[in-house]
């Protein structure tokens, strides 16, 4: 069964029971495979969000235990090291919590019971917007294949948003547990060939790289900068804004 952590901000509740909103906050969740995807992806739109007074919450799908080329490095030590520099790197966003659902790395899959454990994370924090990884491959250019965990990290957000999270007599046992069914509104994909959704995080380029700094067992902080100000940069640059990051967006109600 999948493994979570205490939130940066705080501790954690009690129980699986939903937790109230505060008044007409928003929510917002970021489904991702690993320790460093959404601050790759949409740690700008994140950190404006949080500024804005967003309760945004993290959802790792796997423990990141494969992903270093340190041969002096074991497996779960490399788990524990990406764990502390993914909450460190949302205490510096300022999220309101970090799950860990602890899949193997490098192993994820779509299942069942990937999308069950989704499913109650949704029902348990019911974001108003979910942010993902896109579910399938993108060949449209050279150097970078996409990772099978990305792929199937995304189908499992989108299938646990439409109809999991939705309909009360899927997985009855999350009723059980005293969580009720919920609709998120909209849903985001992360860095789509045909965005349609572009957030302007300029002023908040310099909060979403340090957030990536923090990810050191993944990237200097040279290699941080670099190209997260080239990428958001070029992402910009499309629609007229110096930093930019893009999504394809979703409206479910």
């Amino acid at each position: 069964m999948a493994g979570q952590e205490p939130a940066p901000a705080g501790p954690r509740e009690g129980n699986n029971a939903e937790r109230p909103r505060k008044g007409d906050t928003s929510r917002g969740m970021v489904v991702v495979a690993h320790a460093d995807d959404a601050e790759w992806g949409c740690s700008g739109t994140v950190a404006k969000w949080c500024a804005e007074g967003w309760e945004v919450v993290y959802v790792l799908c796997t423990d990141g235990s494969k992903g270093s080329d340190n041969r002096e490095l074991t497996g779960p030590e490399l788990v524990k090291l990406r764990r502390e520099e993914q909450l460190n790197a949302g205490k510096v966003l300022g999220l309101a919590d970090v799950v860990f659902l602890d899949y193997e790395d490098a192993m994820l899959e779509p299942s069942l019971a990937l999308r069950r454990d989704l499913t109650r994370e949704i029902r348990r924090f019911r974001p108003d917007v979910l942010i993902c990884m896109g579910p399938t491959r993108q060949l449209s250019g050279n150097g970078y294949l996409g990772h099978p965990d990305h792929l199937a990290s995304g189908e499992a957000a989108l299938s646990a948003v439409f109809p999991s999270a939705r309909d009360h007599l899927t997985f009855p046992e999350l009723l059980e547990e005293g969580l009720e069914p919920h609709k998120v509104r909209e849903v985001w994909i992360m860095e789509p060939d045909d965005a349609d959704q572009y957030v302007d995080v300029t002023d908040y380029i310099d909060q979403s790289i340090a957030a990536l700094k923090e990810h050191r067992s993944q990237v200097t902080e040279e290699e941080a900068d670099y190209h997260m100000r080239r990428w958001r940069s070029s992402t910009g640059e499309k629609v007229g804004m110096k930093y930019a990051e893009s999504f394809k967006r979703f409206k479910l109600d």
